[in-house]
């Protein structure tokens, strides 16, 4: 499992490119036939990828949590990017398709993913955070997501959110996660941007033509900076740090958040006037 040392605001403004990509960027998940994971200190935030291609992959423990199994003291949230497949926690089988979400609880012992397909496989992104409380395993269908409508064309903003893990949908510890959807055509998201220090966030980017990038901006207001992301690339956002981005065509990404509390719109604006 792969270790990530989050910068505070004093070292961040000290960093170059390579240095702000080898902190916060997370790159080359999603192999065929691997479960890959990183452990990030901020919120104790693990992010990871399955890719059950050619044989059903089985989730472990990693020597890092000094845990019985993985789920003993954490719970996890699966987006599948991929195509259809399951996800079988202790014994039950969730069939999941593209862009169904599955919210599994802490206290759940063997977790094992399978694709339908080895041609067209699932692909599965990993979301975990800590949990002091259990709470049931279940999973949403993206069909029965009922997205909200933010942005217009004219801002080239126009975007759906869909919200899986959440106050008021899928019930976790700490753990929110959904994902966005730009329109085509639209290119902005999380603009006009903001903080939140009661909670970290996490960016997934998928979606993202290969022959495109999506600037991904990061930092205090005051003193922003940019990392370009390839499709399947993930980004860790502090609380002190704006999390935006514009792509040179209309993508998708998944949000998931951990820290304090779940309340959805508990965020610092900023105006767009006050970035530098």
């Amino acid at each position: 499992m792969r270790l990530y040392q989050m910068a505070d605001p004093v070292r961040y403004g000290l960093m170059n490119t390579d240095e702000l990509r080898e902190t916060f960027l997370l790159e080359d998940l999603f192999e065929p036939n691997e479960i890959d994971l990183a452990y990030v200190d901020l919120d104790r935030t693990v992010i990871g990828s399955a890719v059950p291609a050619d044989t059903p992959l089985t989730l472990e423990t990693q020597p890092e949590l000094r845990a019985g199994y993985f789920l003993e003291r954490r719970e996890l949230g699966v987006l599948n990017i991929g195509g259809s497949g399951s996800v079988t926690v202790d014994g039950k089988t969730f069939e999941m398709d593209k862009l169904d979400c599955l919210y599994i609880g802490r206290g759940s012992r063997d977790v094992t993913f399978k694709s339908n397909d080895s041609g067209t496989p699932s692909e599965f992104y990993l979301l975990s955070y800590p949990a002091h409380a259990e709470y049931p395993t279940k999973m949403v269908k993206f069909a029965d997501m009922k997205p909200v409508e933010l942005g217009s064309f004219e801002t080239c903003n126009k975007r759906k959110i869909y919200k899986a893990i959440y106050k008021d949908g899928i019930k976790s510890c700490q753990l929110v996660m959904g994902f966005t959807m730009l329109e085509p055509g639209s290119n902005w998201n999380t603009m006009p941007p903001h903080t939140h220090m009661r909670r970290s966030e996490v960016y997934f980017y998928f979606d993202v033509d290969p022959a495109h990038r999506v600037f991904h901006l990061m930092g205090p207001p005051d003193a922003t900076s940019h990392l370009v992301m390839k499709d399947k690339d993930v980004v860790v956002s502090p609380g002190w740090s704006i999390h935006a981005g514009v792509g040179t065509k209309n993508y998708t990404f998944c949000w998931g958040m951990g820290g304090e509390n779940q309340v959805y719109d508990d965020m610092d604006a900023v105006a767009i006037t006050e970035l530098l």
